[in-house]
């Protein structure tokens, strides 16, 4: 089992929905993220958080963390192994010996390449839309210094494996129910490369690389959206004794904003605005990403209308924006001047008798009443 509950560390129930699962998140994330936490555990929780959010945003994994408390597959019981006979007997055997002529799991020699790398890093609305650099900072196996990445210390060179003869396997046979069986494994004395160096680098052991600290500078490209990975080569695992080097795939994560809601390229926004406002139309000015934008809105609107500004959202990755919407709120005072409670105290009863003959419609008495 997951050493963490990811349901308990969002603070969120089972059955909780997507939607409350990324609310969730994005909330756990501003409260956490060590820009604005300094407690002594505010980055290990929040890298704890954005791994949560990644395996109950993701329906399969989501659903296998579920079923077997983890989900890595490698972890979810499937492995299949019994006793027979006193020897251990494993069905990947029983495969091999029908389907691949007596071969062994894994044969042949092992991959000296480096592997891969998954990094996060968050990020704010500001920086994915500006497209800002971010430095990432990762902790791997890096090209030995000493060595150069060859593995040999000064005189020395790499030789073929006596034991494996180069193939980096060596071979075994074990009794089984079915007969002897013969198997491969990997060989000890070359960590499975296949190759011996007779005088290995005394910083690195003759693997060729170390354990390192290396801080990794991202470009963002304008208008990245959440949960984009970005792939930076070479900046993985180093390889061994001079291998190709893996990758580092670095995944996007937008932190909440304090006042702006983004969905795809389109930016949401609250304003509120008056009675008279609501009554007349006009425009008002709304707190944007970077500026302020004017948005006009016309007469008789209610709190929930919406007004669209076109152009004014997100940038996107393939040109263009979305648009910038907002929600209005139409707030009526809570404190009034006498002069004021008069006034609207005349306008309600014109709206509640109306005139004989007159026509009009509320809105069209407020205006006249205003204009007056």
């Amino acid at each position: 089992m997951s050493p963490v509950d990811y349901y308990e560390l969002l603070g969120v129930p089972k059955e909780a929905s997507p939607d409350e699962i990324k609310k969730a998140f994005r909330r756990k994330a501003r409260e956490t993220h060590p820009d604005v936490n300094d407690g002594q555990h505010a980055e290990e929780t929040f890298k704890q958080i954005n791994e949560a959010y990644e395996v109950l945003s993701d329906p399969e994994k989501r659903a296998r963390y579920d079923r077997f408390g983890t989900a890595d597959p490698r972890q979810a019981g499937n492995g299949y192994g019994g006793d027979f006979g006193g020897d251990f007997f494993d069905m990947n055997d029983l495969f091999s010996v029908f389907f691949s002529g007596g071969g062994a799991r894994g044969g042949g020699r092992m991959d000296p390449s480096g592997r891969d790398l998954r990094v996060q890093v968050a990020v704010t609305l500001e920086d994915a839309a500006s497209g800002a650099a971010k430095d990432v900072t990762v902790t791997h196996p890096m090209t030995c210094a000493t060595c150069s990445g060859s593995g040999a210390a000064v005189g020395g060179s790499a030789q073929t494996c006596t034991t494996c003869s180069g193939t980096g396997q060596r071979r075994t046979q074990r009794r089984t129910f079915l007969g002897v069986m013969e198997t491969q494994a990997p060989c000890d004395a070359c960590g499975a490369s296949g190759v011996i160096i007779d005088k290995p680098c005394p910083a690195c052991g003759g693997q060729g690389r170390v354990n390192g600290t290396e801080t990794v500078r991202v470009q963002l490209p304008v208008g990245i959206p959440d949960g984009y990975t970005l792939r930076v080569p070479g900046k993985g695992e180093a390889g061994m004794r001079g291998a190709t080097s893996g990758d580092l795939l670095v995944t996007v994560r937008l932190l909440p904003h304090e006042f702006l809601h983004r969905e795809g390229s389109d930016l949401h926004a609250m304003a509120g605005i008056n009675i008279a406002q609501a009554a007349l139309g006009g425009e008002i000015t709304v707190r944007g990403l970077f500026d302020d934008i004017v948005v006009p809105f016309s007469s008789g609107v209610h709190t929930g209308d919406t007004v669209r500004v076109r152009g004014q959202g997100m940038p996107r990755m393939d040109g263009g924006h979305g648009d910038f919407i907002v929600h209005l709120d139409v707030l009526a005072p809570k404190k009034l001047s006498k002069r004021e409670k008069e006034l609207l105290q005349e306008l309600g009863e014109s709206f509640g008798t109306g005139r004989k003959g007159d026509e009009r419609t509320p809105l069209a008495k407020l205006k006249d009443w205003l204009g007056a």
